[in-house]
């Protein structure tokens, strides 16, 4: 399998998982998702950062940076819910 296919297969399950998000889910939920969103976006603003795509590099390491689960953000509930969706659909 391609890398891309790889990459392409990861970004959709984290589309998903992002969309899961605008269920009533558990806490422990969110918190994995902020993990794997993390890894996933910094994983693809290193790819950016590689094939020089400075613009959606920045753009990848600052919504890994909004995800990162150690020093949370706190948005309220529907500024998550935009980002989430605005996110899963790109």
């Amino acid at each position: 399998m391609s890398k891309d296919k790889v990459i392409y297969k990861i970004g959709l399950g984290l589309a998903v998982a992002l969309l899961i998000c605008l269920l009533p889910m558990p806490y422990g939920y969110y918190t994995l998702v902020r993990f794997a969103a993390m890894i996933i976006l910094g994983c693809m603003a290193y790819g950016f950062y590689k094939e020089e795509k400075q613009t959606l590099c920045i753009i990848a390491g600052s919504l890994a940076l909004l995800f990162q689960p150690l020093v949370k953000i706190t948005l309220d509930r529907i500024t998550w819910n935009i980002v989430d969706v605005l996110l899963a659909i790109a």
